[in-house]
């Protein structure tokens, strides 16, 4: 059974969401709603790359800006 997420060879997007999460798509497949295209079509090493030096603080946005409030 073929499985797109698992394609070494094929062509990925670097897709991020309003709370700034990153996910890896297959370029091939539709975006999903709430998601808007950030890098790509790229092979998947360059688009996992791409998400390890953008996606540096794992928490989302809302959360992230909750707690620098807290912080002040």
């Amino acid at each position: 059974m073929y499985n797109p997420f698992e394609n070494e060879q094929g062509n990925y997007i670097v897709l991020v969401n309003e709370e700034r999460q990153y996910s890896l798509w297959p370029a091939a497949i539709a975006i999903p709603g709430g998601w808007n295209k950030e890098y790509g079509p790229e092979v998947k090493s360059r688009c996992q790359q791409f998400i390890e030096k953008h996606w540096q603080d794992m928490r989302p946005k809302s959360l992230s800006q909750a707690m620098d409030k807290v912080m002040s």
